[in-house]
């Protein structure tokens, strides 16, 4: 049956933040006179716009593409799109669906609320009411995106550094690099020690890059149980676990459009390894418990604080994996070799940091600067973002424990030990002066219990936690 005719609703892009070109369409119609009628109504709102006239034919189209909004119609030939709609839940299909029907029921309405429709419409409808329910599908998913982003930002990195501070020839460079790699879509790998700020690299090639107005999703790999990182990536549907009472999207789908970083990718299991690749080269993912493929769009950022050309020679990276990644690898310099940035770097947290404590910034002197650019800084700029806030809470620089660190690392004995001797008699001596409480230490030094049992395990050290820890 024909619609009604009506004069065409304001373009809903111009009232609204989220825009209508993001987004794409799959119209479901065995009647040839309403899919044209659909397909002429939002070609011109929409990024893109699909129909099908059978299920079997829009299935082939979700294989290839990926939709945000479905609009169904419920008496199809073959499958019904009740019946398709409760599989699309089921596999983990995320996006929203609006039901059309010229018939229809309070059973089949009830029908269609259970199976996750997101409006039901009959015909014959007005322009303005289509228009109107799917601005509505499309502003929730815009907010349900944007919460959730929102929401990992304040929890992961609340206080984090946002943007590149400094001005050293090593920091103008990387920032030179972004500049150039942030406009491509290629992925990217960072590499650097763990501190130096490898989340605030990859934010701004976010930022950089044509897809700055779309999610950026953030995953320490390490952060996440091997159990639990797939339906972390990819999602999973009801019943795939036990625990998965729910169907849930995973950080691609949040992701889709925008940027993906995968902080330290070393620690991933071999067997998710496997599964990143497959999903980096086809661009199609599969939910945990689900048959069906989605194809995905989001650019990959990783970072390791290890070698990764050595984890491949010891078999712990997978070796196709790690070409696939290093497109374009970017080394993020360990502070040692900045120290000039060290004044802007630490006027930069005080001012930040200052706010959130409620104290007054302290004075800078030239003898503490000079103090604080002898020390080895194993903890890189972490460790002096965390020497910061203590300094600020204790109202003064405690710079008597780092000079005689200093003159520990920098002293006639040491000048001719590797950097990796001093970083290790360094770790010592706070895991000492912490009574061997390794995670009071890791707080110090402004790294990861998870890394500095890393290093004691390649020295050989005993890593079994102090009695304090026990």
């Amino acid at each position: 049956m024909q619609p009604e005719t009506a004069v065409p609703a304001t373009e809903p892009a111009d009232k609204h933040e989220f825009s209508w070109q993001a987004h794409s369409v799959l119209i479901v119609d065995d009647e040839e006179g309403m899919r044209h009628f659909l397909e002429r109504t939002l070609k011109r709102r929409c990024g893109m716009v699909e129909a099908a006239g059978c299920v079997e034919q829009a299935v082939e189209l979700m294989a290839r593409l990926h939709f945000d909004l479905i609009i169904l119609d419920i008496a199809l030939p073959g499958k019904s799109g009740i019946e398709w709609l409760h599989e699309l839940r089921e596999q983990g299909f995320g996006g929203d669906v609006i039901l059309i029907t010229a018939f229809a029921d309070m059973e089949t309405a009830i029908d269609a609320l259970r199976g996750g429709a997101s409006d039901f419409i009959l015909k014959p409808f007005r322009i303005d009411q289509i228009l109107n329910s799917i601005k509505r599908c499309f502003e929730r998913a815009h907010l349900a995106r944007e919460n959730f982003v929102l929401r990992r930002e304040l929890a992961e990195r609340a206080t984090d550094v946002i943007g590149l501070v400094g001005h050293s020839p090593a920091i103008q460079q990387l920032s030179a690099m972004i500049r150039r790699v942030g406009q491509t879509p290629s992925t990217v790998l960072l590499l650097g020690e763990s501190g130096t700020g490898k989340e605030v690299v990859a934010r701004a090639l976010h930022q950089t890059s044509p897809r700055a107005q779309r999610p950026f999703v953030p995953l320490n790999c390490a952060a996440i149980s091997s159990e639990l990182i797939e339906s972390e990536l990819f999602g999973h549907v009801k019943g795939a676990f036990t625990g998965a009472s729910e169907s849930r999207n995973g950080l691609f789908y949040y992701a889709h459009g925008g940027t993906l970083f995968l902080d330290e990718i070393s620690e991933l299991p071999l067997p998710m390894q496997t599964r990143l690749l497959r999903v980096l080269e086809e661009r199609k993912l599969r939910p945990v418990g689900s048959e069906r493929e989605i194809p995905v769009d989001v650019r990959i950022i990783a970072a390791s604080n290890r070698d990764l050309a050595a984890e491949v020679a010891a078999g712990r990276f997978r070796q196709d994996l790690y070409f696939r990644l290093a497109v374009v690898d970017i080394r993020i310099p360990p502070l040692r070799e900045r120290v000039e940035d060290i004044p802007d770097l630490m006027r930069h947290f005080m001012e930040m940091l200052s706010l959130q404590l409620g104290v007054a910034p302290l004075p800078l002197s030239h003898g503490l600067v000079s103090g604080l650019a002898a020390y080895a800084w194993p903890g890189n700029v972490r460790e002096l973002r965390n020497f910061v806030e203590r300094s600020l809470i204790l109202g003064a620089f405690p710079a008597a424990s780092l000079s005689s660190a200093s003159t520990a690392a920098t002293s006639a004995d040491d000048d001719s030990l590797p950097l990796e001797v001093v970083e290790k008699r360094h770790i010592l001596r706070v895991v000492e002066a912490c009574g061997g409480n390794k995670s009071e230490a890791a707080r110090r030094l402004g790294v990861s219990r998870k890394t500095l049992e890393r290093k004691f395990a390649d020295w050989g050290e005993d890593t079994r936690p102090a009695a304090a820890e026990v």
